[in-house]
């Protein structure tokens, strides 16, 4: 029962940052950095409410007497904005097929920090995917004549994210919280300056505003179910399920925004795609004899 559920929760979790940038289009007259920095401040108090609500108050407020945890999570704050900011600007820009694609090769970038940062040896297969990757990612700069600077831009530092995240051992709301704490002064500073200078669009309209506020509530619901997956269902059945969310952006990039999706681009995803079937396919294989060989242990 509790794999059924853990498995809607990633789902559900994975569809929700799919189908986010229809909400993001809502906001495409707005600043990147303005809707950026609305999002750190709300996201915020939204956050840690529910971290008051839930009485995880003490053990949040004991995170901050660690130093070195908290120039790792302020170093996550900075790429975690930078990401949000290229994704934000690239939806309201036509861009979503491509950062469909960056949220496609995100899992091999990752692989390759892996072997860089923590000098994790690679299987023959993962070297195979990363070539087919790189095989699309060059089609698109020789066939298409455009280095995907947006794909390879929310790649790279989603992965670094995730090196830094890895160096800590936290709840994923704590996290949330703590990144988005270490932005909330500049954040609101930014936006104080900027409604004193007649520059801010909160308060303009209803809707706007309304939409700003839901961006904080946008981010803590997806990565709450996230959390809740995380504990019932392996890391392989999570991780399968992390491509429902740019197929769904690659859908509505093409179907509901009418972006170009001709035959270089699909060529391109073609590569893509198959290094991740095949790093799917060895993902499973490498847990299924880790798993035999613990057995045999015991």
């Amino acid at each position: 029962m509790n794999d059924n559920k853990g498995l809607i929760y990633a789902i559900c979790a994975y569809t929700f940052w799919g189908i986010i940038p229809i909400f993001w289009k809502q906001l495409d007259h707005v600043s990147p950095l303005e809707i950026v920095m609305h999002r750190m401040v709300w996201s915020c108090l939204m956050v840690v409410g529910y971290i008051v609500v839930v009485g995880e108050w003490h053990a949040f407020r004991a995170l901050f007497r660690d130093k070195m945890l908290l120039l790792r999570i302020g170093a996550a704050s900075v790429l975690v904005s930078v990401n949000w900011g290229i994704f934000i600007w690239a939806v309201n820009d036509g861009r979503i097929v491509e950062t469909s694609l960056g949220y496609f090769i995100n899992p091999l970038i990752s692989v390759l920090f892996g072997v860089l940062f923590f000098a994790e040896r690679l299987r023959a297969i993962q070297v195979i995917s990363i070539g087919l990757a790189a095989c699309g990612v060059l089609f698109l700069i020789f066939g298409y004549g455009q280095v995907p600077v947006v794909a390879l831009s929310l790649a790279i530092t989603f992965s670094l994210y995730g090196v830094v995240k890895k160096s800590v051992s936290i709840p994923a709301t704590h996290g949330l919280a703590l990144e988005t704490s270490l932005m909330f002064g500049p954040a609101a500073i930014y936006l104080i300056y900027l409604h004193a200078n007649g520059g801010g669009v909160f308060g303009s309209d209803a809707l706007t505003s309304s939409n700003l506020l839901l961006a904080g509530l946008f981010t803590l619901v997806p990565l709450l179910l996230f959390a809740a997956a995380a504990k019932r269902i392996s890391m392989t059945a999570l991780g399968m399920t992390q491509y429902v969310g740019p197929f769904l952006q690659l859908l509505i990039g093409v179907m509901i925004y009418h972006e170009p999706f001709g035959s270089d681009r699909f060529v391109a995803f073609s590569f893509v795609w198959v290094a991740l079937v095949i790093y799917s396919i060895d993902q499973l294989n490498h847990r299924r004899k880790a798993r035999r060989a613990r057995r045999m242990l015991t």
